[in-house]
């Protein structure tokens, strides 16, 4: 007993607490941060404090965790740089007469932005940019150009090199590399889930996706390849950093920084290298540094503090004990980190139940590289399911002033679907994740 109060209690307290604070409109890495803190003095007293401090420095000092910033410069630079729009150009004029081709090259393009940023702000900015004027200047269908914009620039949730990933590995356990392996099919399913979507819609009314326009079409092919080699560089920079990762060449945060300095290297190529765009780069770096770090620590202490309250063992048990089979458990977590997403980042829904989650998962028998894949596959759904929907504000940041959050929305609830049916098939077929690992390992 605590204070008179058992741990179910607290739990709830605590819950309740996060939610009022919340709603209050105070930070979650402060929300958490003040929670743990005050439940240590009361239980502890201010001698648990250092206790709280050297949990907290033990994550930041994870060698992996210096991959993070990293991949965010890489977005960050290859978000200024041109490179994207090239690409994008590059890939249109391929489309040919394909009813939505240019739908089909947008979520082509996000591929290959995922495979270079790992992080899904960047992408979708990017795509708002440069492929939705060009999908409505040609007449595209604009729910369906919104909602393949949102669906492909949140594919770097689930293509590696993703950020997620990486703290996931950190959190639980799991060899980031196996997260690497294990992430890759399932977000080419999802990618390839979008693109049949998108081709079926187009071919039952044309309407929706029209060809390019004639000048487009009637480019002689000499064209067509010369502009190809907007393709080389972004291609090149992802095979860096996920060739030297594959092969074992280097680890995952050593293939970071080569991905860092070839995006430098095509930057230069291009003569686009300059003092300013490093500069905002940089600070773009620092700012999401500092809040994913704070969000750490705050998040860290209080996982700490109810951990030492003997919480972790009751939830644990709870979620073990629960009279209905072990997938039936599973689609439980997979349920609260959906709802929680409508309210909550990815961050912060990582930090607070994975450490309850994931031994619960591990002891109900399942493998916690499947496990990982799951939650990246709920936090797709999470980045475009209302009132949180961090895709859709995105989006409307560099949206034509008429487009609304409303229309925004309404555009990607086709493509929530289709996020639950990848979901599905990984849920019934772990082998979609665990196969590849397997035969890399």
């Amino acid at each position: 007993m605590l204070l008179g109060l058992d741990i179910a209690t607290w739990s709830l307290l605590i819950i309740a607490a996060m939610v009022g604070m919340l709603l209050a409109g105070i930070p979650l890495a402060f929300t958490t941060g003040s929670i743990a803190v005050a439940l240590c003095l009361l239980f502890y007293g201010p001698q648990s404090l250092y206790l709280l401090a050297s949990r907290s420095f033990e994550f930041v000092d994870s060698y992996v965790l210096v991959s993070v910033p990293f991949f965010i410069l890489m977005a960050s630079i290859l978000e200024r740089s041109g490179i994207a729009r090239d690409l994008y150009g590059a890939l249109n004029v391929w489309a040919g007469r394909l009813p939505g081709g240019l739908g089909v090259v947008t979520t082509l393009v996000g591929v290959i932005l995922a495979s270079t940023v790992g992080a899904i702000g960047g992408e979708i900015v990017v795509l708002g940019l440069v492929a939705l004027p060009q999908l409505l200047r040609l007449g595209y269908d604009r729910r369906l150009a919104i909602g393949t914009i949102c669906a492909s620039g949140s594919l770097g949730t689930m293509i590696p090199p993703s950020v997620i990933l990486v703290f996931y590995g950190i959190t639980a356990g799991a060899s980031v590399a196996d997260l690497f392996f294990a992430s890759l099919v399932p977000g080419l399913l999802l990618a390839a889930i979008y693109i049949a979507y998108i081709l079926l819609r187009c071919r039952l009314d044309p309407r929706l996706g029209p060809p390019p326009p004639p000048e487009v079409l009637a480019m002689p092919l000499g064209e067509k390849l010369r502009l190809l080699r907007s393709v080389i560089l972004p291609v090149a920079i992802a095979l860096s950093v996920l060739g030297s990762i594959y092969l074992g060449i280097a680890s995952v945060t050593e293939s970071a920084a080569v991905g860092v300095a070839g995006v430098l290297l095509s930057v230069a190529l291009r003569g686009g290298l300059s003092w300013g765009l490093l500069r905002e780069a940089g600070l773009q770096t620092l700012s999401t540094m500092g809040m994913v770090i704070w969000l750490v620590i705050g998040t860290n202490a209080l996982i700490g503090v109810y951990n030492l309250m003997g919480g972790i063992d009751f939830a644990r048990a709870l979620l073990t004990d629960l009279p209905f089979p072990p997938l039936v458990v599973v689609l439980v977590m997979m349920g609260v980190w959906i709802a929680l997403g409508f309210f909550l980042d990815w961050i912060g829904i990582m930090l607070l139940t994975m450490p309850i989650f994931v031994p619960a998962a591990v002891a109900l028998g399942y493998d916690k590289i499947w496990f990982g894949i799951l939650f990246n596959l709920c936090m797709q759904v999470a980045y475009l399911t209302p009132p949180f929907a961090p895709a859709a504000f995105y989006l409307k940041g560099v949206a034509p002033k008429d487009m609304t959050l409303d229309e925004i929305f309404s555009a990607m609830w086709p493509f929530i679907g289709l996020q639950l049916i990848g979901l599905a098939l990984v849920l019934l077929f772990p082998q979609l994740a665990l196969w590849l690992p397997a035969i890399m390992n």
